[in-house]
């Protein structure tokens, strides 16, 4: 990102729209790379680790280089910083953080819970953001002035879950190991208190919150681009995202994305207890 303050940053209604018009296309167009090799015969990933399996395919890589084509011709003054191919200076203090698909994994498997990640950032954080679901066809949109999906039953506003007590709570995460086995046990301090715990969602958990469907995602060993979209759709849906010490989160690391403010509190002190 530029140092440029939020201060300096001023985004009038052409501005918003044209930003709304980029997510858009963006998305537009990493749907059209990741269907196309999506459940295809014979289809093979490199890892990007010696030590675990961290996969990319070709269709990680083409909806990266579609998305930054389209935001280079109708957003050339931001910057952008995408997963497989890193960081694109700009002058506007707007940035682009593009995650093509979130959840490698999922998508080798068939399972339609990956997703595409277009948010766009000042230097305090995620302004406007969205998860992708090209398979399902549903799209989550948050910020300015936007909570709202659209997919199979047409469009439908955001909203997160009221309060309800975290013994009624529904909680996700992707990995059953939570990074560190210290993360792990904190993680499952809160999980055992939980109704329903569940695994491997990747950026659709997040989504799933956003539309009123659970109440917690907690995860751990993030990446900006795995968080910073949701971070924007589920606050624009009245839900809260942090670090697990209650502070930013949008350079990534311990996530807690709670459906509001009670329960986040209750998980948070259960966190660091």
């Amino acid at each position: 990102m530029t140092d440029k303050t939020m201060a300096d940053l001023t985004i009038d209604e052409a501005e918003r729209l044209s930003l709304i018009a980029a997510l858009h296309a963006a998305a537009d167009a990493a749907r059209v790379e990741t269907l196309a090799h999506f459940r295809s015969a014979g289809l093979e990933a490199d890892t990007k680790e010696v030590a675990r399996f961290d996969p990319v395919t070709v269709a990680d890589r083409a909806a990266e280089r579609a998305m930054t084509e389209v935001l280079a011709r109708m957003r050339p003054q931001d910057a952008i910083l995408g997963e497989e191919y890193g960081a694109t200076p700009g002058t506007s203090g707007l940035t682009w953080v593009l995650d093509p698909i979130d959840g490698t994994r999922g998508y080798l498997s068939g399972t339609p819970t990956w997703g595409v990640l277009v948010g766009v950032s000042d230097a305090s954080g995620p302004i406007l953001g969205a998860i992708d679901q090209p398979y399902i066809g549903e799209r989550f949109v948050g910020g300015l002035g936007l909570a709202e999906m659209t997919g199979p039953h047409g469009p439908r506003p955001l909203r997160c879950r009221k309060p309800r007590p975290l013994a009624e709570a529904i909680v996700f995460t992707t990995f059953p190991e939570v990074g560190t086995e210290a993360d792990a046990a904190a993680f499952r301090e809160v999980a055992s208190r939980a109704r329903l715990t569940r695994y491997g969602m990747d950026c659709y958990a997040y989504a799933l919150i956003a539309s009123g469907q659970i109440d917690l995602v907690i995860e751990a060993g993030l990446q900006p681009y795995d968080v910073q979209a949701p971070i924007a759709v589920v606050t624009a849906a009245g839900g809260v995202v942090t670090d697990w010490q209650g502070g930013p989160a949008h350079h990534g690391g311990r996530i807690l994305a709670a459906a509001n403010a009670a329960i986040h509190a209750e998980a948070l002190a259960l966190l660091n207890g």
